[in-house]
């Protein structure tokens, strides 16, 4: 039943087997899932755990490389969750190539609850960071909250997060960055335009110029420069 190799089987749910009340709310129709870790064991249990919360069809690879293959293979599918420690690669790469080829809803499984790691996973694209220290409810609740459409931070790490997105203005006091404004700053800190930042995040220029003007009024400055080196300092942007 297991699979791994893009010719042999995934795991799939039997058709009639699903009680009602198990398939996701607000979906009514089996969703597909593609799970990326090295692990067998751990890999088999996520699956498992899947089928019974109402997949489809599990997909599954050990490496970037299987993971790229897989998912030339099928296309998206309506969820993916990835191990961030991979043998042939970093899994936040892996995130923002399956955001940018169209799949839906990402969930990052990772053994550490780094305060960076925890920041680039959601900056990636990804909806949910979970860890594999986590209880089978935690992982449930994750992943059905992101099938719902929301996100979900492990417990353990959603204090980081929040943390994250405190950047001390030019006079040291703490000031609250969005989502938004965090994405805008790691996008300036590569050296991207107005233009470019517009274009990447679907905004128009107007909208990324306000984004600016926000954050440089919450730190204290209006210097493109100054505001990424005071949101590296605090660890929110690379």
């Amino acid at each position: 039943m297991a699979a791994v190799g893009l010719g042999q089987a995934a795991r799939t749910t039997p058709a009639g087997t699903l009680p009602a009340n198990m398939v996701p709310h607000p979906r009514e129709e089996l969703f597909t899932v593609l799970v990326v870790d090295d692990h067998p064991l751990l890999r088999e249990a996520i699956a498992a755990r899947l089928l019974q919360m109402g997949a489809g069809t599990v997909h599954e690879a050990a490496s970037m490389a299987e993971a790229r293959a897989r998912a030339l293979a099928t296309g998206p599918c309506d969820l993916a969750i990835l191990d961030l420690g991979l043998p042939d690669g970093t899994g936040i790469e892996l995130v923002t190539e399956l955001r940018s080829q169209g799949w839906p809803r990402i969930v990052v499984l990772a053994s550490s609850d780094d305060p960076y790691a925890v920041r680039a996973a959601f900056q990636a694209g990804a909806q949910a960071y979970l860890l594999k220290s986590a209880s089978p409810m935690v992982v449930t609740d994750g992943v059905r909250r992101v099938l719902d459409g929301g996100v979900y931070a492990d417990p353990s790490v959603a204090p980081v997060l929040a943390a994250g997105t405190r950047v001390p203005g030019t006079d040291n006091t703490p000031r609250e960055l969005s989502g938004r404004e965090v994405e805008v700053l790691q996008l300036v800190a590569d050296g991207r335009s107005n233009k470019e930042i517009g274009e990447a995040l679907n905004l128009s220029a107007l909208t990324v110029k306000s984004h600016l003007s926000r954050i440089g009024r919450k730190l204290g400055t209006g210097d493109r420069a100054q505001m990424v080196a005071l949101a590296m300092r605090a660890g929110v942007i690379r």
